[in-house]
């Protein structure tokens, strides 16, 4: 009669290794307790081998325990680390005793294994890892069948927050690549305790972690959906530390992902206040192009909080971003540079007059000479010419640059360009100059534009030029200035631009030609809707157009 064969164990199962573990914790106790030497080392062990067994029924009470490979590791590390406590407990007794220094060591080692596995497990149930690690939420809730791919993410989210470094070094890496196959399979299962745990690992002790992690995060804040629960996470001083001293990989990652973050005000103050400045600063005189433009963008970023403006000069932003305007490579950190100067010179004196004592002008200016002037330097240099000699902007080359921009900047660079007009415009001869190098009829075609402010400040500005007869003369000559300046009389409130449109109207209304155009083109229909609210000017327009229409009956009578 044929024996019955042994049942066959799986010794790669959960159940496996918990049966083991479970075999294993009376004798390593036992053992532990009878050791000799090292007193205190044992009692923190046994501590620890007491609260194995609470854990094992915990972890073998869930639902999944049975369902994933997390479990099953974590029991062999479990496993190993009742083993290794029974060896030495075992090595202890022996004569002669092994060396003190070596079982010392190997002492602290055991204690961090068990403290490595105990926390484990206390997260594997606590924080649903396990649960997640088996099936993501996403799919919980809606009773979906879960995606290889999915199910892949959640295991890999599941390892960054348990098991041992080069664990998560590997997790790490696994998640790396589905993120640049397809960010959004990760960010369907991202919750707060991933995030936390990849916040965690910017501080690992091994490089290639933190350089990863930081590469990961880079991705996620890119994505434009996580920024708010990773600054919440703490992410911004791991980064700020990983900016200031990282590898060029991370320090990369770090300054990219700081620029991201940096968009929001409120995240911009609390990177100022963990000391962001200096690292960001010292990045823009010596990182590689890429470095220092996403630290000048992020310079930049901070810039639009008027609250912090000066502390960013204290640290030295002015002279950096000077330099950069003067020196910089690529053509987005230059852009970078002038917008930081605009936000910097908005509404403070002190910070204008340090610009210009830095020689900021002057570098403004030639930015500006570039094929398609943009704001940032226009508005920058807006903001500062009230605070310099008419004599020092002339020699400074000022003018032609306004033309420049008048007829190749931005919409936005135009407006700015308009404004400092009107800002010099204090004296006659100023103005007389500003008409010799053309930029009346330039200020016309603005006022053709759809934008209301564009209109507004080119109105603004030919009123302030046209009390010069040179000026006045060239405004009348152009065919396009009456037109466009009557249709700024529209009443509608959202036509900011009608006061300086009345003015202008009024010093050309003195050229009979004029006057008909303004008639044929409804001057007195917008007027008289004007004068009925009381608009300053409105009825004088309205007085002198309708004497002439009165003149030219009496003529044809």
């Amino acid at each position: 009669m044929a024996e019955d064969s042994e049942p066959i164990v799986d010794t790669d199962s959960a159940n496996h290794w918990l049966s083991r573990a479970r075999q294993l914790v009376p004798t390593a106790l036992d053992k532990s307790r009878a050791a000799t030497g090292f007193p205190g080392r044992w009692k923190a062990i046994v501590s620890k081998l007491e609260r194995v067994p609470p854990c094992l029924s915990d972890l073998s009470s869930h639902h999944c325990f049975a369902k994933n490979a997390l479990c099953t590791e974590l029991l062999q590390s479990v496993t190993n680390a009742l083993a290794d406590a029974l060896e030495l407990a075992n090595r202890s007794s022996e004569q002669p005793c092994i060396g003190k220094l070596q079982m010392q060591s190997d002492l602290d080692a055991l204690s961090g294994k068990l403290d490595l596995a105990l926390r484990d497990c206390s997260l594997m149930i606590k924080t649903g890892v396990l649960g997640d690690a088996a099936l993501p939420p996403v799919a919980a809730r809606s009773h979906e069948p879960l995606a290889p791919a999915q199910s892949n993410v959640c295991e890999l989210l599941a390892r960054l927050q348990i098991s041992h470094v080069e664990a998560k070094h590997r997790a790490v890496d696994g998640l790396l690549e589905l993120m640049r196959e397809d960010e959004q399979i990760v960010l369907s299962v991202l919750d707060r305790s991933n995030i936390a745990a990849l916040v965690q690992l910017l501080t690992a002790t091994a490089p290639k972690v933190r350089e990863k992690t930081a590469t990961v995060i880079c991705l996620l804040v890119e994505s434009g959906r996580c920024e708010k629960l990773l600054v919440s996470e703490g992410v911004l001083p791991p980064l700020i530390r990983m900016a200031e001293s990282g590898s060029p990989v991370g320090r990369e990652k770090a300054v990219v992902s700081l620029q991201r973050l940096s968009m929001s005000a409120d995240t911009a103050r609390s990177i100022v206040g963990h000391g962001g400045v200096r690292p960001l600063i010292e990045i823009c005189q010596t990182g590689d192009s890429i470095c220092q433009s996403a630290a000048a963008g992020a310079l930049k970023n901070l810039t639009a909080v008027p609250e912090v403006r000066q502390t960013l000069a204290e640290g030295g932003i002015i002279r950096v971003m000077i330099d950069l305007l003067d020196r910089g490579i690529v053509l987005g950190t230059k852009e970078y540079a002038a917008q930081c100067l605009q936000n910097l010179t908005a509404s403070n004196e002190s910070l204008r007059r340090s610009v210009i004592l830095e020689g900021g002008p002057r570098s403004l200016l030639a930015y500006l000479d570039g094929p398609l002037p943009q704001e940032s330097a226009a508005g920058a240099l807006r903001n500062l010419v009230s605070l310099i000699s008419a004599d020092a902007l002339l020699s400074l080359g000022l003018l032609p640059r306004l033309v420049h921009v008048l007829k190749d900047g931005s919409l936005g660079a135009k407006q700015a360009a308009a404004s400092t007009i009107c800002r010099i415009s204090s004296s006659s001869e100023m103005k007389k100059l500003i008409g010799e190098f053309g930029c009346a009829p330039l200020l016309v075609r603005m006022l053709e534009t759809k934008s209301n402010s564009a209109r507004e400040v080119a109105a603004q500005a030919i009123a302030s030029l046209i009390s010069c007869p040179q000026n006045s003369r060239e405004v009348k000559k152009d065919e396009k200035s009456v037109p466009s300046l009557v249709q700024l009389l529209d009443p509608s409130p959202q036509n900011t631009a009608r006061k300086y449109a009345i003015s202008c109207l009024l010093s050309l209304s003195s050229s009979k030609r004029c006057k008909k155009l303004m008639i044929s083109y409804g001057a007195v229909g917008y007027l008289k809707k004007l004068n009925g609210m009381d608009v300053a000017g409105a009825k004088k327009l309205l007085e002198r157009l309708q004497r002439g229409k009165l003149r030219s009956l009496f003529s044809r009578k």
